[in-house]
C-alpha cells in the first residue's frame, strides 16, 4: 500500500472516531450513525487533507476541506460542490470534498476534477456514481476516494498519479459467501484467489477465506472480505477492497491508478482481499495500474477480481490481482485472483512472482460462449477441485514463470479432468492431476515444466490420454509422469528435445504420431522405477509359459489399457529416432515404417523383467545359481554346496517370454531381476528398416552384492538373471555402427560363487524374404550380437549361451540373416543352416570360367559361372578366335582345313590370272634391247628416247651433260655453272651461266611438294615412294617442255640452232634417277670446228641411273643416240649383250654394301667386258661422278677408244675439283682417297686429269684399291634392305607364282585372324595394330593381287610396290608383339579373383602364335616376291655365265 493511503486510511480512522461521538444521523442506505461534526474537528480535517496533497506544486485550485452530512442521494449541481460551471456544459471542480454518504452526479456536459483536488467516502460502501454524458478529466494528483465508484462518460481522461480508490473501503460481501475465514489463525480474506493460512504444512493443505462470485467473472461488483482475526480482541483483520466500474463509450487514458486493494491486516489479522473493477471501454491506452491485490496481514489477502470490456488494450497498462504477503508465513501469500478480458473472453491469474502455496479455485468453464486463453503465470497457482471438468477454450492454456494448475484434491484422486484446447504451453510451470486426465490439443510446448498424473492406489481410475494432433516438444527437462496407464496420441511429431525430458508411466503408449524423436538424455520409460510398479505390469507373463496374443497380433486401435500385456508401446508412428533411452519392461513398438537408435540412444528392457520366472535361479545355503532363459543358468558353488541354475524355457524359434530372476527363500539378500522383452512390429505388420548405430538390449541383472548370514559371516551371493527377448518382425535390419550392438546377456553372479545367468533369446522374424532375382540383403551386420551367459565368481559356473535365430530361409539363402550361399554352393532345400550349403561340382566348368555370384543365392547342383572376363564368350569361355578354331574340330583341324583351302584357292588364282594376263602378254622373245628396255623397269615410261633420234642427230651429237644430284625434294637435280670442254666452243658462256640458272630453277620442288612426301614417308612409305616417283616424273617432262618450247637456246652460238630450237634436248634414265642434256651442231659451224668438236666426244662418260636401293638399282641405260655412237666402234650386238650382263651385275649392288657388292662388278668387268672390248679398241672403266656438296655422288663407266693413256694419269691432278665443287662427303674424305691413290697409282709425267679425260666431268676411277676409301649414307630404311633383296632369277615362274598366290591369300587370313584376336584382347590394341602403320597391315593383299594381275610392263614395278608394303607392314607386327607383351603382362601381375579360388586365373598365354606365324609369312613372301622381280627383270639366265668365252658365245648365237 502507497504513503498517501496510508496516510488516508489513518485520517479516515480519526474521522470515524468524530462522527461517533458527534452521534451524527444518517439516512437508512448509510451504515454508520453519526452527528454533526465540530468545526474544530472540520478544520482539522482540512489541514490534514492539505497536507496529504503535494506541497511541491502549485495549483489554481482552492483547497477547502467541506463537511457534507446531509442526504446526497439525490443529483448535485456543480455548485453544490462549489465547482464552477454546469454539469450540463462544462464543470470544473477545484475544492477539496468529503462526504458521508453515497454521491450521485449526472449530467449532459463535461467534468474536470483539477489536480490535487480530492473526492472523498470515508465509509465502507459509500458510493460516488459519475453519469457524464461528455468528457470525464481527472487532474494530476487528483483522488477520488470511496467504498464504490462508478463513471459513466464518452471518454475518460486520469492524468499522471491520479486515483481512483477503494482500497480497504469494501462494504459486506455477498450473503452466503465464506471470503472471511472462520477462527482465530489470522488467515487472509477471499475473494478472486483464497487467502492464506499459515497453519499449511506438507500434509494438510489449509486456506483462509475462500473464493465467491466466480460467476460474476466477466461483470463482477463484489466487495473484498475481511482478513481473519487472531483473537477475540482482534476478531477481524484488514478491510476488503471496494468496488469500481468505469463505463466509457470510446476511449479510457489512463496515466494514474484505479485500484481495490485489500487493507493491511498488520500481524494481528489477515489481509483483506481485493475488490472488483469492471471496465468497458472502445480503447484503453495509458501508462496507469489496475489493482485488485490482497492486502497484506499475518495471512495475505486473496486477490480481487478484474474484468476488462475492452477493445483495444494498450499493454502498458499493468493489471495486477496478486495475493497479499503473509507476514507469518512468507513464502505462501494469498492466492491471485482472476484477471477476465471479457473482449477476448481470456482468463489471466497470475501473481506476479509472489510465492504462494494457496490455490486459486477456477470451479467452472464457460461454454457458450467459450474461452479463448487461459493463462496461469508468475507463481500463480491455480486448483481445478472438482470430481469431472471440463476445461475447454478456443485458444491457449498457457503457464509460464513457476504457473501451476491442480487438477483434483490429492485426498480423493478418483476425479477425471478433460482440457481441450488449441495449445497447451508450459514454461517453468507444472500440471497436477489428481485421478485421470484427458487433454486434447493440437499442439504442446512444454520448457523446464512437467505434467505429474496421480491416479493414487485405486484400481478404478480410467487412463490418461494426451491427445496432441501437430506437435509435442519437450525441452530443459520437461517431465510428463503418471503412476498409471497413460496414452500419448498425436497425428504430428513428438520431440523430446534433449537432457532430462521425459516421458514416463506405469503403462506407456504412444501412437499416431508421423515422428518420435527422443533426444540425447531424454527419456520414455515404462512402467516407473519402483519395483511394485514393475510386478504389476510382468506379473502375468512371469507365471505363464504361452506367448500373449497381443504382442504377436496386437489390436489395430492402439489404445492402452489393462488388459494388455506391454508396458510401453509405440503404436502407428512412422519414424522413431532414438538419441536417449527408451526403457520398459515389455516394450512393444506396434505398426511402424523405420526405426533409428543413433550412436547415444538405447532402447532397453535390461533388469526389469520377471523378479523369479520360469527359469528362475535357485539358493541354496549360501550357493546361488542363476536364472537360465535361452540358456541353461550357470550353477553356484559356496563351501562345497552346489545349487543348480535355472532352466531352460521357451521357443528358440518363436520367443515371447521375460527372462526369470533369482532370490532367496527369505528374501534377506534381496532379488536380481532377469531381462524384460522387446518387440517391434508383428506378424501383420512387420517394421520396414531397424537401424542401430546403438544399443539395443534385455539384458539380465547382476548381483554385485556380498550377503551376509544372521551372525555377520559373507556367505555366497545370488546368481545372475537370465537374458530376456528381443522379438523383431522386419524387414531389414542394419548394425551399422562398429560399437553398435544387440544383446540378451545374462546377469554375472554374485560374490563367493553365484552362477551366472543364461542368456536370452533373439528370433528375426523376417516378414518378407525375396529370393533368386527379386532379393535384396536385408540385414547389415557392423556391429554385434551378444546372447553369451553371464560370468560366474569364484567357483560358480557360466550361464549357458542363449539362442539367435531367424526365420526358416527359402532355396538359396541360408543363416540367421537369410544371406545367399557363397559363390560355388547350391542349397536345394528350405532352412537355414548353413551345412545346407552344398558346394557345386568343378569338373564341368570351363578352364577359363569361375563360379559367381547369383542374386538369391544358387538353387540347383548346376551352379552358374561366367569367364573371368567379358572378352570370352559363353558356354565355354573361348576367345573369338577359339570359337571359330574349335567351330571346325580345333586348331590343328583349322589349319589343315584352311591350308587347303588356301591351296585351291592359289591354284584358281593362277589359273585365273594365266587366263586374263599371260593371254594377253606379248611374247617373250625379242631382241636384247627389248629387254633391256621392258624388263629393268617395264613400269617406268622411256623418257630417255627423245623423239625424233635419226642418224643426223648422232653424227650432230656433241655432248650428254648430266645433272648433279639424287633428284630427291632436299636435292634436287642441278647443272654446274662451268660449260664442259666438249661444248665450249659452240655456247656463249655467260649465256650460258643465265642457262644453268633458269635449268636449276625449273628443276628445284616446291615446299609442298616435300611435305606431303615427308607425311606420307611416315604414315605409308610406299605411298610416299609413288607420290616422290610420280612428282619427278612431272619434273622431267616440265624440264623437256622448258628446253624444247620456253628456253630461246641464246646460249648456242649457232644461228640455225637457236632458230629451230634443235641444239639441245632433255632426256632421263627410265627410273628418274639420272637426267641430262643432249647438245647437237647446228649445222653452220666452219668445217675445222665441227672436226674438233666430233674428235671430243670420247673418252664418253655413261652415268648409272638408279641408286642402289631396292626399289631403283644401279643400271646402265643405253638408248637409241648411245648405242649409235658406240656402234661406230662396237657392233651393237656386242654393245647390248654388254650392257645386259652389266645390269645384271649392277642390280645387286646394294648402297649401303657399295665397298663389297662392287667388287662383283669391277671383276666382270676385268673378265667379261674388257676382253671382248678391247678386240675393237674400246675399253671401259668404273667411275664415280659428280659428288654433291651433300656427299652424294653417281656411279657410272668411262668409255675410251684407241690406245688413251689412261695409265698415265697424274696423281695430283686425279682429284682435281673446283673452287665451288666439294668432294662426295668432305674434305677427309678427299685426303683419305688421294693418300691411297698416290700409294696404288704408278707416277707418270705426262698424265692427264680425269677431269681433263671426261670433258670437264669431275670423278675418280673405281677399282679394287679405291673401294676401301669410298664412304657411303644409310637411312633410316636400311633395315629393310636386309628383306629386300635385289637377287639372281631362279626360273620356274609359274610355280613361283602359285607360290606367292598361296602366300597372299595365307598373309590375308593370317592377318584377319589376329585382328580378331586382338580385336578380343582390346578395342585399343586392335586399333594400335591395324593403324600403326596406317595402310601398312591390309595393302599388301591388295598390292599383290594388282602385281599379279598387272601387264607385262608395269608387272616388276607393281611387284616391287608389293614387295614395299609387305615390308611395311612388318610394323604393324612390331605393334602386335608390344600390345601383346603389355596385355599378358597386365593379365599375369593382375591378381586373381578371391571368390575363385578354386579356379586359378589363366589368360590366354598363347598370343603370339598369329604375330609370329605372319612374321615367317611376310620373310617368305619378300623372298618369293625378289626371285619374281629377278625372273621378270633378268630373264636370260645365261648373263650370270662365270664363263667370259661362254657368255659371248650367246651373245653370238643371239
Amino acid at each position: 500500500m502507497s504513503p498517501s493511503h496510508l496516510k488516508w486510511y489513518a485520517w479516515c480512522c480519526i474521522l470515524v472516531g468524530h462522527v461517533c461521538i458527534s452521534a451524527l444521523s444518517l439516512t437508512s442506505e448509510q451504515h454508520i450513525s453519526s452527528g454533526t461534526v465540530s468545526e474544530d474537528w472540520m478544520k482539522g480535517l482540512g489541514s490534514h487533507i492539505s497536507d496529504i496533497s503535494d506541497g511541491s506544486e502549485s495549483s489554481t485550485s482552492t483547497y477547502v476541506a467541506t463537511m457534507l452530512s446531509s442526504p446526497l442521494n439525490k443529483p448535485v449541481s456543480c455548485e453544490d460542490l462549489e465547482g464552477v460551471g454546469s454539469f450540463n456544459t462544462t464543470c470544473l471542480l477545484n475544492s477539496n470534498l468529503s462526504f458521508y454518504s453515497d454521491l450521485h452526479i449526472c449530467g449532459t456536459g463535461n467534468l474536470e476534477i483539477l489536480p490535487h483536488v480530492s473526492l472523498i467516502c470515508p465509509l465502507e460502501g459509500c458510493m460516488i456514481t459519475f453519469n457524464m454524458s461528455g468528457n470525464v478529466k481527472i487532474g494530476q494528483f487528483a483522488a477520488i476516494v470511496a467504498g464504490s465508484v462508478v463513471f459513466v462518460a464518452a471518454n475518460l481522461t486520469m492524468e499522471y498519479n491520479s486515483s481512483i480508490n477503494t482500497t480497504s473501503l469494501g462494504g459486506p460481501p455477498p450473503s452466503q459467501t465464506s471470503g472471511t475465514p472462520v477462527g482465530y489463525e489470522g488467515g487472509g480474506g477471499g475473494h478472486g484467489g483464497r487467502g492464506a493460512s499459515c497453519l499449511k504444512n506438507n500434509q494438510t493443505s489449509f486456506w483462509g477465506g475462500d473464493v465467491y462470485t466466480w460467476s460474476k467473472l466477466s461483470e463482477p461488483w463484489s466487495y473484498g472480505s475481511k482478513g481473519g482475526g487472531t483473537s477475540t480482541k482482534h476478531p477481524f483483520g484488514g478491510n476488503g477492497g471496494g468496488r469500481i466500474k468505469l463505463q466509457v463509450k470510446d476511449m479510457l487514458y489512463l496515466n494514474g491508478s484505479v485500484t481495490v486493494e485489500g487493507g493491511d491486516g498488520g500481524t494481528t489479522g489477515g489481509g483483506g482481499s481485493g475488490g472488483s473493477i469492471f471496465i468497458h471501454a472502445v480503447k484503453l491506452k495509458g501508462y496507469g495500474t489496475i489493482s485488485a491485490a490482497g492486502g497484506r496481514g499475518w495471512g495475505g489477502g486473496g486477490g480481487g477480481r478484474i474484468s476488462l470490456d475492452c477493445y483495444s488494450i494498450q499493454e502498458d497498462v499493468k493489471v495486477t490481482v496478486h495475493g497479499g504477503l503473509s507476514i507469518g508465513c512468507p513464502g505462501n501469500s494469498g492466492a491471485a485472483g482472476t484477471y477476465f478480458n471479457a473482449d477476448l473472453l481470456s482468463l489471466r491469474v497470475g501473481n506476479d512472482n509472489i510465492t504462494t502455496e494457496t490455490e486459486t479455485p477456477l470451479l467452472d468453464f464457460s461454454t457458450t460462449p467459450l474461452w479463448s486463453h487461459v493463462f496461469v503465470e508468475n507463481s500463480a497457482k491455480v486448483l481445478v477441485p472438482l470430481l469431472w471438468t471440463r476445461v475447454q477454450v478456443r485458444g491457449q492454456v498457457s503457464l509460464y514463470r513457476g504457473g501451476s494448475i491442480i487438477f483434483g484434491l490429492s485426498e480423493f484422486p478418483v476425479s477425471e479432468f478433460e482440457l481441450v484446447a488449441e495449445e497447451l504451453l508450459m514454461s517453468d510451470s507444472i500440471i497436477k492431476v489428481f485421478g485421470a486426465f484427458r487433454v486434447a490439443v493440437k499442439m504442446l510446448l512444454m520448457w523446464n515444466s512437467k505434467i505429474e498424473i496421480n491416479g493414487g492406489g485405486n484400481t478404478i481410475v480410467t487412463s490418461s490420454v494426451l491427445e496432441v494432433r501437430n506437435l509435442i516438444e519437450m525441452r530443459h527437462k520437461s517431465v510428463v509422469s503418471s503412476n498409471k496407464n497413460l496414452g500419448v496420441y498425436g497425428q504430428g511429431l513428438l520431440k523430446l528435445t534433449g537432457h532430462g525430458d521425459t516421458i514416463k508411466a506405469q503403462r506407456l503408449s504412444l501412437s499416431l504420431f508421423y515422428n518420435v524423436t527422443v533426444g540425447a538424455g531424454s527419456l520414455l520409460q515404462a512402467p516407473t522405477d519402483d519395483d511394485a510398479s514393475r510386478k504389476v505390469v510382468t506379473k502375468s507373463l512371469c507365471d505363464s509359459k504361452t506367448c500373449p496374443l497381443d504382442l504377436i497380433t496386437p489390436p489395430d486401435d492402439c489404445h492402452v489399457n489393462y488388459t494388455l500385456s506391454f508396458s510401453l508401446q509405440i503404436c502407428r508412428v512412422e519414424d522413431l529416432l532414438v538419441h536417449g533411452v527408451v526403457k520398459g519392461s515389455i516394450v512393444h513398438i506396434h505398426r511402424a515404417r523405420t526405426i533409428i537408435i543413433a550412436t547415444d540412444g538405447r532402447i532397453t528392457a535390461s533388469e526389469l523383467g520377471c523378479s523369479k520366472g520360469i527359469g528362475k535361479g535357485n539358493y541354496l545355503n549360501g550357493a546361488g545359481s542363476g536364472a537360465g532363459h535361452g540358456g541353461r543358468g550357470g550353477s553356484g558353488y559356496f563351501n562345497g554346496r552346489v545349487s543348480n541354475g535355472g532352466n531352460e524355457y521357451g521357443d528358440a524359434n518363436f520367443p515371447c517370454e521375460l527372462g526369470s530372476g533369482a532370490e532367496d527363500a527369505n528374501h534377506s539378500y534381496g532379488n536380481v531381476v532377469g531381462g524384460g522383452m522387446i518387440v517391434m512390429g508383428s506378424i501383420q505388420w512387420p517394421l520396414l528398416r531397424l537401424d542401430v548405430y546403438g544399443s539395443l538390449s534385455a539384458d539380465g541383472q547382476s548381483f554385485d552384492k556380498a550377503a551376509r548370514n544372521d551372525n555377520g559371516t559373507l556367505i555366497g551371493g545370488l546368481g545372475g538373471g537370465s537374458g530376456g527377448t528381443i522379438l523383431l518382425f522386419l524387414q531389414e535390419l542394419r548394425l551399422l555402427a562398429k560399437n553398435s550392438s544387440l544383446s540378451v546377456v545374462g546377469g554375472k553372479g554374485g560374490p563367493r560363487g553365484g552362477g551366472g545367468g543364461g542368456g536370452g533369446r533373439v528370433h528375426f522374424h523376417w516378414s518378407k524374404i525375396d529370393f533368386r532375382d527379386e532379393y535384396t540383403p536385408f540385414a547389415s551386420i557392423s556391429g554385434f550380437i551378444n546372447r553369451s551367459g553371464g560370468d560366474g565368481d569364484d567357483g560358480g559356473r557360466h550361464g549357458y549361451d542363449g539362442t539367435i535365430t531367424g526365420k526358416k530361409c527359402p532355396k538359396g539363402l541360408y543363416g540367421t540373416f537369410c544371406k545367399e550361399c557363397p559363390v560355388g554352393t547350391y542349397k536345394n532345400v528350405d532352412g537355414s543352416d548353413a551345412r545346407l550349403c552344398t558346394p557345386c561340382s568343378v569338373d564341368l566348368l570351363p578352364r577359363r570360367a569361375g563360379f559367381i555370384y547369383v542374386r538369391g543365392g544358387v538353387t540347383h547342383p548346376s551352379c552358374p559361372y561366367k569367364c573371368i572376363s567379358e572378352k570370352y564368350g559363353m558356354p565355354n569361355c573361348y576367345t573369338p578366335l577359339e570359337e571359330l578354331l574349335y567351330t571346325f574340330g580345333g586348331p590343328w583341324p583349322f589349319a589343315i582345313l584352311l591350308s587347303c583351302i588356301l591351296v585351291l584357292l592359289g591354284l584358281l588364282l593362277s589359273t585365273l590370272r594365266i587366263k586374263l594376263v599371260e593371254s594377253c602378254s606379248p611374247d617373250r622373245a625379242g631382241s636384247v634391247e627389248d629387254h633391256n628396255h621392258h624388263h629393268h623397269f617395264p613400269s617406268l615410261l622411256s623418257l630417255s628416247e627423245v623423239r625424233g633420234t635419226r642418224v643426223e642427230e648422232t653424227q650432230s651429237h656433241v655432248h650428254r651433260m648430266y645433272f648433279m644430284g639424287p633428284n630427291t625434294f632436299r636435292e634436287p637435280w642441278h647443272l654446274p655453272y662451268s660449260p664442259p670442254d666438249a661444248i665450249i666452243e659452240i655456247v656463249y658462256e655467260d649465256a650460258f651461266n643465265r642457262f644453268i640458272d633458269e635449268i636449276n630453277s625449273v628443276a628445284a620442288y616446291d615446299w609442298w611438294e616435300g611435305s606431303v612426301h615427308s607425311i606420307l614417308s611416315i604414315l605409308a612409305y610406299p605411298c610416299s615412294w609413288s607420290w616422290k616417283e610420280w612428282r619427278q616424273r612431272n619434273k622431267v617432262h616440265r624440264l623437256q617442255e622448258y628446253v624444247k618450247s620456253e628456253y630461246d637456246h641464246s646460249c648456242l652460238r649457232s644461228c640455225r640452232s637457236r632458230a629451230l630450237y634443235k641444239g639441245m634436248k632433255v632426256g632421263a634414265t627410265p627410273d628418274l634417277m639420272v637426267a641430262y642434256i643432249d647438245f647437237f651442231l647446228g649445222g653452220d659451224e666452219k668445217r675445222l670446228e665441227l672436226v674438233s668438236i666430233i674428235q671430243k666426244r670420247f673418252p664418253m662418260c655413261i652415268i648409272f641411273g638408279g641408286d642402289g636401293s631396292y626399289m631403283s638399282p644401279y643400271n646402265l641405260h643405253s638408248d637409241s643416240l648411245l648405242t649409235n655412237l658406240l656402234g661406230q666402234h662396237v657392233p651393237e650386238t656386242v654393245w647390248n649383250h654388254l650392257v645386259s650382263g652389266l645390269n645384271a651385275q649392277l642390280r645387286m649392288v646394294k648402297h649401303g654394301c657399295i665397298r663389297t657388292h662392287l667388287i662383283p662388278v669391277i671383276n666382270w668387268i676385268n673378265s667379261h667386258a674388257n676382253p671382248q672390248l678391247e678386240f675393237h679398241g674400246v675399253k671401259i672403266e668404273l667411275l664415280w661422278f659428280q659428288a654433291t656438296a651433300s656427299g652424294y655422288y653417281q656411279l657410272g663407266i668411262l668409255v675410251i677408244v684407241g690406245d688413251y693413256p689412261l695409265q698415265s694419269v697424274h696423281q695430283s691432278n686425279t682429284w682435281y675439283r673446283s673452287n665451288n665443287e666439294l668432294p662426295r662427303s668432305n674434305s677427309a674424305f678427299a685426303s683419305k682417297c688421294l693418300k691411297q691413290m698416290q700409294q696404288s697409282w704408278p707416277y707418270v709425267g705426262h698424265a692427264l686429269s680425269i677431269k681433263r679425260i671426261t670433258g670437264g666431268i669431275n670423278g675418280g676411277l673405281i677399282n679394287v684399291t679405291t673401294l676401301r676409301s669410298m664412304e657411303y649414307k644409310k637411312d633410316f630404311l636400311f633395315p629393310l634392305s636386309l628383306l629386300l633383296n635385289n637377287t639372281r632369277p631362279i626360273g620356274r615362274q609359274d610355280t613361283l607364282l602359285l607360290l606367292i598366290s598361296v602366300m597372299l591369300l595365307a598373309d590375308l587370313s593370317v592377318t584377319l585372324l589376329m585382328l580378331l584376336q586382338y580385336y578380343w584382347i582390346s578395342l585399343g590394341a586392335f586399333l594400335a595394330v591395324l593403324l600403326i602403320l596406317p595402310l601398312s597391315l591390309l595393302s599388301p593383299f591388295l598390292a599383290g593381287l594388282s602385281a599379279l594381275f598387272s601387264k607385262e610392263n608395269r608387272r616388276a614395278s607393281l611387284a616391287r610396290v608389293y614387295a614395299l608394303w609387305n615390308a611395311t607392314s612388318l610394323s604393324n607386327i612390331v605393334v602386335a608383339f608390344i600390345c601383346g607383351i603389355f596385355h599378358y603382362s597386365f593379365s599375369f601381375f593382375q591378381p586373381p579373383d578371391q571368390s575363385n579360388t578354386w579356379n586359378i586365373r589363366r589368360e590366354d598365354d598363347k598370343w603370339w602364335l598369329l604375330p609370329t606365324v605372319l612374321l615367317l609369312f611376310k620373310l617368305i613372301q619378300a623372298r618369293f616376291v625378289d626371285w619374281h622381280i629377278a625372273n621378270l627383270e633378268i630373264p636370260d639366265f645365261s648373263l650370270f655365265c662365270p664363263d667370259p668365252d661362254a657368255f659371248w658365245a650367246l651373245e653370238a648365237g643371239t
